[in-house]
């Protein structure tokens, strides 16, 4: 049985692995993009090489990029 601090939890969530997500095969969400454009700018890339990614595409695109400007930290 799931106790009040376990349903409030979502760390769960957030930990997830993209390849796992149930949406993670949709359009990537507007907020992705715009991060994702800012990290690729900052990175030195060009940011329309990441157009048409899906969800979980765009997720760990971020993740490489936090690591490689720094701000994943």
């Amino acid at each position: 049985m799931a106790t009040p601090q376990d349903q409030n939890d979502t760390s769960t969530n957030a930990q997830k692995d993209p390849d796992n997500w149930t949406t993670g095969d949709e359009e990537m969400t507007g907020a992705q993009r715009s991060y994702l454009h800012t990290l690729a700018q900052q990175a030195g890339e060009n940011p329309e090489d990441y157009n048409g990614l899906t969800k979980a595409e765009a997720s760990k695109k971020i993740e490489d990029l936090q690591a490689e400007t720094g701000r994943g930290e």
